[in-house]
């Protein structure tokens, strides 16, 4: 809808931890590394650099990471310090944090979004000084 539908914001990296299709998980997942999800995770992902959640893949939980590539259901905040990308089909119930997000056409997502990048550049325009400031009438 808005921009080239062809370029994919993420890369996915090699996955080392697989949570699979008839798997269920409860606790906390916490790796430097990616992530993988095709079953049911009942609980947080911390520090991760990537995650993905497949299209049969159910989070309830929140989510840390660099990155977050989304295909099935997450209901929990995410908070990614590169990009989220929601594909199509793909649910959020939760607060996102991210400096680049991408929605798919058909995807879900119902709370609020904050962009960090943008958060840097409002502040160094409230520093600048206005050019009409000197400007008598």
């Amino acid at each position: 809808m808005f921009g080239n539908k062809t370029k994919k914001i993420n890369v996915i990296k090699e996955i080392e931890t697989i949570v699979g299709e008839n798997t269920v998980f409860q606790g906390t997942i916490k790796t430097k590394g990616s992530v993988r999800i095709d079953g049911r995770l009942e609980g947080n992902i911390v520090e991760a650099s990537q995650v993905i959640i497949g299209t049969k893949g159910y989070v309830q939980g929140d989510i840390t990471a660099a990155s977050v590539i989304i295909g099935g259901k997450v209901n929990g905040n995410i908070t990614a310090s590169e990009s989220i990308e929601l594909q199509p089909g793909a649910q959020l119930l939760g607060d996102i944090h991210t400096s680049t997000l991408s929605i798919g056409e058909g995807a879900i997502f119902e709370g609020h979004c904050v962009m960090t990048s943008e958060k840097t550049k409002v502040i160094e325009l409230e520093e600048r000084e206005h050019p009409l400031r000197h400007v008598k009438f």
